[in-house]
């Protein structure tokens, strides 16, 4: 997989994140996350040991997202790769997972669910270096559980106005990002002279 990626940016969302599912038996599914993922600006889906049909996949996404997001399948857990630095995040309802609001979403992520009828896998689990739970009574579909996780990235991550103390819209608008001044981590690298005023 590209170490370097091109990352879609949605309302000012900072990082990248990606979306993933183990195990899945219906293409439909991965065609919906697909189309949500296409949505809400995800970098790329992939799939980990999937019963994948590609035009039942297309049927399901009218976005055309393969057009615009990568898929990545592999055979098996131990054969996953993702970009350097990127966490993986586990969605999975286990006692000693993190709940959904309460959880900080990394930078740079990668989102696996587990298939329609069953959990992540063991050794899914075990390379995950979170786990996360939407706490609601019982499993929902897992495109849809796909779709509040990035919705609750969008808004833990994006920028937008405060809500309101009341019912309704915001009565400012989102305030706008100012970038701060250039930070130089190792001044005494040969790079960083140019920003420093010396060339040699």
């Amino acid at each position: 997989m590209p170490k370097r990626l091109a990352l879609c940016k949605v309302r000012g969302m900072r990082g990248y994140f990606a979306l993933g599912a183990e195990g899945i038996s219906k293409s439909g599914n991965i065609g919906t996350i697909m189309r949500s993922g296409h949505a809400f600006g995800a970098s790329f889906v992939f799939t980990v040991n999937a019963a994948l049909d590609l035009d039942e996949m297309n049927r399901v996404d009218t976005s055309g997202g393969q057009d615009h997001v990568p898929l990545y399948t592999y055979p098996s857990v131990s054969a996953m790769t993702l970009p350097e630095g990127c966490t993986l995040v586990g969605v999975e309802l286990t006692d000693d997972a993190v709940d959904l609001p309460s959880f900080r979403h990394p930078l740079r992520a990668a989102y696996v669910l587990g298939p329609e009828r069953g959990s992540l896998s063991p050794a899914m689990q075990a390379r995950c270096d979170h786990v996360i739970k939407i706490p609601i009574k019982f499993c929902v579909n897992v495109a849809v559980a796909a779709a509040i996780v990035m919705y609750d990235r969008m808004i833990s991550l994006g920028r937008f106005a405060e809500r309101p103390v009341r019912a309704g819209g915001p009565v400012e608008p989102a305030p706008t990002h100012v970038h701060g001044r250039q930070k130089i981590r190792n001044v005494d690298s040969k790079r960083m002279r140019p920003l420093l005023g010396g060339w040699e």
